[in-house]
C-alpha cells in the first residue's frame, strides 16, 4: 500500500516540462529510483518479519498497516528548490533523506516505540536520525516519532546504503494527520486561525483517546492471562 504525496499544482507541472534543469534530474532519478524502492522493500520484509514474530511470542500485532512510497521527481525539485539548491538528484542524494519512505501505522502508543526499538536493534540497520513529535508535538499537534535509516542494498558488484524515513504514528493519528493533510491542502487561502485552533483540540481529543484504547487493551490482557476460575475484575480496576 502507498501512502500519497500531495500532488505538485498543475501549472508548476507544467512548467517542469519545459526545465532542462528539472529533465536532467529526471534522468537521472530515472536510473537510481530502483535501489530506493530496494531500500523501502528492505525495510517492508524486515518490519513484517518482526511483527509476525511478536505475534507468535506475544499474541499481538504491534504493526496494523504499512505504507510505503518513492518521492515523485516534481516533489524533489520542488523540496530542493524550496531549500534554496540547485536542482539535481546529486543535490537530492545528498540533501533530502525522505526519498525513500515507509509509514507504520500501529494499533498503540506503546507499539511505536516497540516497532521502532526493533528495527533499529538490527545490526544492517544503522539509525541516522530520530525526531519524536509523539514527546515533542508539532504546533499543529502533528504526532508521529519519525526515523531516517540507512539500510544495506545489494548490488551485482557489492552493496550501497540508501537513506529511509520510517514515520511510525497509531491509527487514532495517522487518522487525524491524513484529514488534517487533506483539509489544508484544500485550502485555497492560508488556513484561518480558528480552523487551526480547532484542529489541535482535536488533536489533543485523540491523544487521551489513544492513551484510554492502550488502557482497555491492557485490561483486556490481563483478563485473558488470568486463570479461568479467578472472578473477572471490572474495567475500572486498570483505569
Amino acid at each position: 500500500m502507498q501512502f500519497p504525496e500531495a500532488p505538485s499544482p498543475e501549472p508548476v507541472e507544467n512548467e517542469l516540462l519545459y526545465d532542462a534543469e528539472y529533465k536532467e534530474m529526471l534522468n537521472a532519478y530515472n536510473k537510481v529510483q530502483y535501489l530506493y524502492n530496494a531500500g523501502i522493500e528492505f525495510v517492508r520484509g524486515r518490519l513484517e518479519t518482526l511483527n509476525n514474530e511478536f505475534r507468535v511470542r506475544h499474541s499481538h500485532n504491534p504493526i496494523h498497516h504499512i505504507q510505503t512510497r518513492v518521492k515523485t521527481p516534481q516533489s524533489i525539485t520542488m523540496k530542493l528548490r524550496k531549500m534554496g539548491v540547485p536542482v539535481s538528484m546529486t543535490n537530492a542524494k545528498k540533501n533530502l533523506r525522505d526519498i525513500a519512505g515507509v509509514r507504520v501505522i500501529c494499533c498503540y502508543v506503546e507499539d511505536i516505540f516497540t516497532v521502532a526499538r526493533l528495527l533499529t536493534s538490527q545490526d544492517d540497520v544503522q539509525l541516522i536520525e530520530e525526531k519524536n513529535y509523539i514527546k515533542h508535538p508539532k504546533e499543529n499537534g502533528y504526532r508521529s516519532l519519525h526515523l531516517v535509516v540507512d539500510v544495506p542494498v545489494y548490488l551485482s558488484e557489492g552493496k550501497v546504503y540508501i537513506p529511509v524515513e520510517v514515520q511510525i504514528r497509531t491509527v487514532a493519528m495517522d487518522f487525524w494527520a491524513s484529514l488534517e493533510h487533506n483539509l489544508r491542502y484544500k485550502a485555497e487561502e492560508e488556513v484561518p486561525q480558528f480552523i487551526v485552533d480547532e484542529l489541535k483540540k482535536c488533536a489533543d481529543v485523540i491523544t487521551e483517546t489513544d492513551a484510554r484504547m492502550e488502557q482497555v487493551f491492557h485490561a483486556m490482557s490481563m483478563l485473558r492471562d488470568r486463570a479461568p476460575e479467578e472472578t473477572m475484575p471490572h474495567l475500572g480496576d486498570w483505569m
